[in-house]
C-alpha cells in the first residue's frame, strides 16, 4: 500500500499510526464535521481466485457490520465503510491512548485497581455485544484500548461471529492461539462464552504480568485442552487469593462450566476485588484469606441520589451513575508512551530503608497535632488534644468504627496487627526515651508514609515510644506499611487505625495524597464528617456532610466518588431546571467556618442512599483559591476524568504557592 496516499474518499490522511499483515492503520480527518478519525484499511484482492485473501476481505467487512451495531462507551466506534480502487477501508472512532497490549510489553505490572478498571470496561463493553447477537472472539491486550482518561475500549472486531450470520461455521479456527478457547481449538461453534474465557485469560495476564499458557500453537492448544494453569497468587505474591477462583471458573475447560454472562464475570470480580463472597463460586474456589484485598467486610456499592425540596420525599429521583473503568488511579511513574496510564495507576509501594535524620521531613517531638485524635487506649493525660478541625474523620466498613472521636476521649480499640519490638502491649510506664532516636523512627515512618500513593496515612509517635497511624490505604499500601512496620525498631506499641479500602478509591486517595498532613507533620487541615458522626446509612436516609473549613478563606469543592468510577459533585453544584435546582453561586469560606450540606430546600439540593449498598467516598478539597477556572460539565462525570483534573489543579496550585487541603471518608450504606 503506497506511503504517499493522501485521502481516502472524503477523508484526509494524517499519518500512519500502525502497519499489519492485513493492512495498514493511519489517523485521518474529516473535514466536513472536524473529527480526527482511525482509518483501517486492507488491499483488495486483485483475483478472485485466492480464498485466503477473500476470507480477509470478507473479514474486513464484518468488522464494520459488526462493530457498526454498537454504540457502546466501551467499544472502538464505527463511523463509516468505504471501498476506493484497491483499498477497503474502514472509518472509526480515534482512541488517544495505547493498547494494554503496549503496556503489557513494556512489563509492566497493573495494580489491582488498574486490573479493575480494564476488566470493568471490556466486560460491560462485552455484554453490551453479547447482548445484540455479537461475539468477539479474539479478545487479547491488543485489542483493548485505553483512552488519555483511563477508559477501555473494545477494538476490531474482524473476526466477530454475528449470531444470525451463516459466515463462520463449525470448523473453522480464528482467533489468537494464547486467548483462545479449548471449543476455539476444536473448531466448534463458539457462542459469547469464548469471550468469557479470553477474557479470563486477559485478566491472569493483568494480574500475574504471565500468560496462563505459553509455547507454540500446538503446545498451547495442548495446555488449553488439558491442563490448568498456576492460579495467580501462586504466581505473584501481591495478588490476592480471592481472584484465584474467578479466573478459574473464567477459564473452565467447558463452557457450561464458566460464568454465563459478562455482567455474571464482572460481579465475581467486583466480589473478589471488595473482600465479599463471590457468588457462583465452590467453597474451595473462594478466598479465604479476602482481607488482603479489604481488611474488612465490604458491602455492595452505593451511591447517593440527588434529590431537591421539589421533589416528594416519598419519590426520590435517583440518579444512575455508570460504571468506567478505573479505575484505571494514581501517580507512580511516568514511563514512555504509557505516561499517561500511570497518571491513573495506584504504585507498589516500595520498602523503605532507614534514613539519615536530615533526609526525612522534619517533626519535632510532641508537636501539636502529631498524635490523632483516633488513638485507642490513650486518656486525656496522656493525649495531645487537638482542635476538632484537625480531626481527619474518616470511616471504616466496619460499623463499630466511627470516623471520628472527641479529642482526649478512648477510640473504640482496634487490634494492632503489627507487633513493636516490645509486643503489642502499651508501655504504660514508659522512661522518657532519646529524642535522636524517637526522632529517627517519626523520620522513617514519616518516609513510609510518603511513599504510599494509594493512601492518607496520618499520626505520629509519642515520646514513650508508642505509634499511632490513622487513615486510609488500599490493600497493597497497606500491607507494604505493615511489612516495612515489622522491620523497624519501634520501642513502644503500634496502634493501628488504617482503614484498608477498595483499590477503586485509589485515584481519589492519590489525587489527595499532597494536600493531608503528612505523618507527624503539621499543616492546614479541612474537617470532614457525615451528620452526627454516622458512617452508616441505611437506605433512605440522607447523606449530610459536615465540614469545618481550613484555618484559611477560599473556595470548597465535595464530591460523592461511587465504586463504580463516578463522582457526583455535592458542592459546588450546577442548575438543574427538572430538580428545581439553582446553581451553587461562587462563595469565599471563612478560616474555621462550619459549613452543612445536604440540608433541602428551595434551590438547595440533598441526596438520599439507595441501591445498590455498599462502601463509597466523599471527599473535600479546600483552596485559597478556586482550583478550576470554569464550572464542570455536569453535576456527574467520570472519575478517572476528574480526579486527573483535580491532581492536576492541585499541583499547579502548590506550585503558585496557593493553600490546598483535602480529607476522604468512606460511607457504608445497606438495605432498611
Amino acid at each position: 500500500m503506497a506511503e504517499t496516499i493522501e485521502t481516502l474518499g472524503k477523508y484526509e490522511i494524517k499519518r500512519t499510526l500502525g502497519k499489519g499483515a492485513m493492512g495498514t492503520v493511519y489517523e485521518g480527518w474529516d473535514p466536513i464535521i472536524a473529527r480526527r478519525v482511525a482509518i483501517k484499511t486492507v488491499r483488495i484482492p486483485d483475483t478472485q481466485d485466492d480464498p485466503e485473501t477473500e476470507e480477509a476481505l470478507a473479514r474486513f467487512r464484518r468488522e464494520a457490520q459488526a462493530a457498526g451495531r454498537l454504540t457502546h462507551p466501551n467499544i472502538v466506534g464505527v463511523f463509516d465503510y468505504g471501498e476506493t480502487g484497491d483499498i477497503a477501508y474502514i472509518v472509526m472512532e480515534y482512541v488517544d491512548g495505547p493498547s494494554v497490549k503496549s503496556l503489557v510489553d513494556k512489563q509492566e505490572r497493573f495494580a489491582i485497581g488498574d486490573t479493575m478498571r480494564i476488566m470493568t470496561d471490556l466486560l460491560n463493553g462485552l455484554q453490551f455485544s453479547h447482548a445484540r447477537g455479537v461475539v468477539h472472539r479474539d479478545i487479547k491486550p491488543a485489542n483493548v484500548m485505553l483512552t488519555k482518561e483511563g477508559q477501555g475500549k473494545i477494538a476490531d472486531f474482524g473476526i466477530a461471529r454475528i449470531e444470525s450470520s451463516s459466515m463462520t461455521q463449525a470448523g473453522t479456527v480464528l482467533g489468537t492461539p494464547a486467548y483462545m478457547s479449548p471449543e476455539q481449538f476444536m473448531g466448534q461453534v463458539v457462542d459469547a462464552r469464548t469471550d468469557i474465557y479470553s477474557s479470563g485469560v486477559l485478566l491472569y495476564q493483568l494480574l500475574t504480568g504471565e500468560r496462563p499458557f505459553e509455547g507454540g500453537m500446538s503446545a498451547i492448544m495442548h495446555k488449553a485442552l488439558n491442563t490448568d494453569p498456576p492460579l495467580p497468587s501462586q504466581i505473584t505474591v501481591t495478588c490476592p487469593t480471592a481472584f484465584d477462583g474467578v479466573v478459574r471458573k473464567a477459564m473452565a475447560k467447558r463452557p457450561e462450566e464458566r460464568f454465563q454472562s459478562a455482567t455474571e464475570f464482572l460481579e465475581a470480580l467486583q466480589a473478589a476485588s471488595s473482600g465479599r463472597p463471590v457468588p457462583g463460586l465452590a467453597r474451595d474456589d473462594a478466598d479465604s484469606e479476602a482481607t488482603m484485598v479489604a481488611a474488612a467486610p465490604r458491602r455492595p456499592a452505593a451511591r447517593p441520589v440527588a434529590a431537591s425540596a421539589a421533589v416528594p420525599a416519598a419519590a426520590p429521583k435517583r440518579s444512575a451513575l455508570p460504571m468506567i473503568a478505573a479505575a484505571v488511579v494514581v501517580v507512580v511513574a511516568l514511563l514512555g508512551g504509557g505516561a499517561w496510564f500511570f497518571l491513573l495507576r495506584g504504585s507498589a509501594p516500595a520498602p523503605v530503608a532507614p534514613v539519615a535524620q536530615n533526609t526525612a521531613p522534619a517533626v519535632s517531638s510532641g508537636a501539636p497535632g502529631a498524635a490523632p485524635p483516633r488513638t485507642a487506649g490513650t486518656t486525656p493525660s496522656s493525649a495531645t488534644p487537638a482542635p476538632a478541625a484537625s480531626a481527619p474523620a474518616r470511616a471504616s466498613g466496619a460499623p463499630q468504627a466511627p470516623p471520628q472521636a472527641t479529642a482526649g476521649a478512648p477510640a473504640p480499640s482496634r487490634p494492632p496487627p503489627v507487633a513493636s519490638a516490645t509486643g503489642n502491649t502499651p508501655l504504660a510506664a514508659a522512661p522518657q526515651l532519646a529524642s535522636a532516636g524517637l526522632d529517627t523512627i517519626r523520620q522513617q515512618i514519616a518516609q513510609l508514609a510518603a511513599n504510599q500513593n494509594c493512601a492518607l496515612i496520618e499520626g505520629g509517635v509519642r515520646d514513650d515510644g508508642n505509634v499511632t497511624l490513622t487513615g486510609l490505604a488500599g490493600p497493597s499500601a497497606a500491607d507494604a506499611v505493615r511489612q516495612a512496620l515489622a522491620g523497624l525498631t519501634i520501642p513502644g506499641a503500634v496502634d493501628w487505625q488504617i482503614d484498608s479500602v477498595n483499590p477503586i478509591f485509589c485515584p481519589a486517595l492519590g489525587a489527595l495524597h499532597p494536600i493531608v498532613p503528612a505523618f507527624g507533620a503539621v499543616g492546614p487541615r479541612l474537617g470532614l464528617t457525615l451528620a452526627g458522626g454516622k458512617t452508616r446509612l441505611h437506605d433512605g436516609e440522607q447523606i449530610l456532610p459536615r465540614l469545618e473549613m481550613a484555618d484559611f478563606r477560599g473556595s470548597l469543592l465535595v464530591d460523592y466518588v461511587g465504586h463504580d468510577g463516578t463522582v457526583l459533585h455535592l458542592y459546588p453544584q450546577l442548575a438543574d431546571p427538572k430538580q428545581g435546582m439553582t446553581a451553587d453561586p461562587p462563595r469565599v469560606f471563612r478560616a474555621g467556618e462550619a459549613v452543612r450540606l445536604g440540608v433541602a430546600g428551595p434551590g438547595h439540593p440533598a441526596w438520599e442512599v439507595g441501591p445498590p449498598y455498599g462502601t463509597d467516598m466523599i471527599i473535600a478539597v479546600a483552596s485559597s483559591q478556586p482550583l478550576f477556572d470554569r464550572p464542570r460539565p455536569g453535576n456527574v462525570e467520570t472519575a478517572a476524568k476528574y480526579l486527573r483534573d483535580l491532581r492536576v489543579a492541585v499541583d499547579a496550585a502548590q506550585r503558585r504557592g496557593e493553600r490546598v487541603a483535602g480529607n476522604a471518608v468512606t460511607v457504608d450504606t445497606i438495605a432498611k
